[in-house]
């Protein structure tokens, strides 16, 4: 454990804050992230200013993989990240929009608020000081992080005042897309996806899009940091402030940060009051969608119509008969309907049911004679 040091209390100290992405690597750079490469931002906390310094990278391009369809099919989970959603957003998504999510108005109250740990007693410091904060929106974590304590010395106290500021410009300048390791999470699909009357998106990992994700650390007790971090001229890695209570554990979360400037303002805010701001996403980023057992098969049916001539395949994630999981069922590979049809199961019949064609009279057949129809179609 680090001693605190000769460090002095600050009460009330404005911050200045810089953030830092110059140190980018090109090959790992998305395609369509926004704005000069190595772009930092300088924050003046006292006069609430910004100003600009670019500097330029010469970027690289990953070279597109091509897969047959059973590739496609048999690519693991380590390939995936996934976004539960409900109908409304689904529907931006396909439509190729996403949010980029201000820190605080994430439902957590504790998002990037980490403790500062100083000495008790000494001379303070006059409020209109500054204290210099840069944040690096791309770096690793380091390990161990530089600053971090694992208690407080005796002769020490901490809060978070500072780190509340640091917090709220950080929500004017960055944003963020949340997704999760875990595609069949049981809450997850309850808390975000509508109670099961919505979809989980699947996104492709490797794609230039998510380059440079960070995955959030889940801990029993908030992180502490020496105020030293403060003063420090090596910049303070965003990701090292991306630490989540362990009850949050089972979402398994993966964030991808913009920078706001670099996204697009919808011209209107959240119910909280957050302006909306978004980005557009590829639709060769998206692999599949899995619909939710609660979803209506009217709404299953138009996003089929939808995607019909993509590459993205659809799933269904009905309820299973014994245990609690999910029984995967396809309706669609990833391939366009012109190289391989819809798959249609007792389950999945449904969706094409009142179609006025011989799609929708094998589908209607199945419903009425499969032994196996009146069983699957029980509601939950």
């Amino acid at each position: 454990m680090a001693p605190c040091g000769p460090f002095e209390p600050q009460t009330g100290p404005s911050v200045c804050m810089s953030v830092d992405n110059s140190r980018h690597r090109a090959m790992s750079r998305p395609s369509n992230f926004a704005g000069q490469d190595g772009s930092i931002l300088f924050l003046d906390g006292l006069r609430g200013t910004a100003r600009f310094r670019s500097t330029s990278a010469a970027l690289g391009r990953s070279l597109p993989w091509m897969f047959s369809i059973w590739d496609l099919m048999c690519r693991t989970s380590m390939s995936s990240l996934y976004k539960f959603v409900n109908r409304e957003s689904l529907l931006r998504i396909l439509g190729g929009s996403i949010r980029f999510t201000q820190p605080s108005a994430f439902n957590d109250p504790f998002e990037l608020l980490a403790e500062i740990v100083m000495p008790m007693g000494g001379r303070k410091i006059p409020p209109e000081s500054k204290i210099n904060v840069r944040v690096d929106l791309l770096a690793k974590r380091r390990n161990p992080p530089v600053g971090e304590l694992d208690s407080i010395p005796d002769d020490c106290l901490s809060f978070d005042p500072t780190f509340r500021d640091i917090v709220a410009m950080l929500n004017r300048e960055i944003g963020f897309f949340c997704l999760s390791m875990n595609s069949d999470s049981l809450l997850m699909w309850s808390h975000y996806a509508d109670q099961y009357a919505g979809a989980v998106v699947e996104f492709d990992a490797t794609h230039d899009f998510f380059a440079n994700s960070i995955e959030i650390e889940y801990r029993a007790l908030r992180p502490k940091k020496h105020v030293r971090i403060l003063h420090a001229d090596e910049p303070i890695p965003l990701s090292e402030l991306c630490i989540k209570s362990i009850q949050w554990e089972y979402e398994k979360e993966v964030r991808i940060v913009r920078r706001l400037c670099e996204c697009e303002s919808a011209g209107c805010a959240d119910p909280r009051g957050f302006p909306i701001f978004t980005q557009k996403v590829p639709l060769d980023a998206i692999k599949s969608v899995i619909f939710g057992d609660r979803m209506p098969h009217e709404a299953m049916g138009k996003i089929y119509e939808r995607l019909k001539d993509t590459k993205i395949a659809l799933h269904l994630a009905a309820i299973d008969m014994t245990g609690f999981r999910f029984r995967r069922e396809t309706i669609k590979y990833p391939v366009p309907l012109s190289q391989m049809g819809p798959c249609l199961t007792p389950r999945t019949a449904n969706i094409f049911s009142d179609l006025p064609t011989p799609l929708g009279d094998l589908a209607r057949t199945i419903l009425q004679s499969h032994p196996m129809s009146k069983i699957v179609n029980k509601p939950v």
